[in-house]
């Protein structure tokens, strides 16, 4: 078995930050752009990045601060259909899906989590599957 020649290179010192929610693991539009701009400017002059792999980093990164914007837009039409579908449910019964809870419902609280129906008597109800509105 043959092994070709090696050569020495030297890496040139990073850098990281750890910028991710704990909550979830996943990059954000400013987490994007920032490597990006950590690859701009430690990549060798002298070997540049392909030009076609830059372009498809630029696409990437459009598409990033689309989805960014988009989930941004699908967030208050959520926020605003709960609210309007709270104000519809207050002084009816809601009753779980297991039967344990069930009550009139005083107020609505619209949390990141979603709906929560505040019985009158003080218990609380997350609106979801299987909870019954009558």
């Amino acid at each position: 078995m043959q092994v070709g020649a090696t050569s020495n290179t030297t890496a040139a010192p990073q850098t990281t930050s750890s910028t991710t929610t704990s909550s979830d693991n996943t990059l954000d539009y400013n987490n994007f752009l920032q490597l990006l701009v950590a690859q701009l400017k430690n990549q060798d002059p002298t070997n540049p990045s392909d030009p076609t792999a830059f372009v498809s980093q630029l696409a990437s990164f459009s598409a990033v601060e689309q989805q960014v914007n988009t989930n941004s837009k699908l967030d208050a039409l959520l926020t605003q259909s709960e609210l309007s579908q709270a104000g519809s449910i207050i002084g009816r019964t809601v009753t779980s899906s297991d039967g344990s809870v069930s009550g009139q419902v005083g107020s609505v609280q619209i949390t990141s989590s979603g709906a929560t129906a505040i019985l009158t008597s003080g218990q609380t109800l997350s609106l979801g599957a299987g909870v019954v509105i009558s």
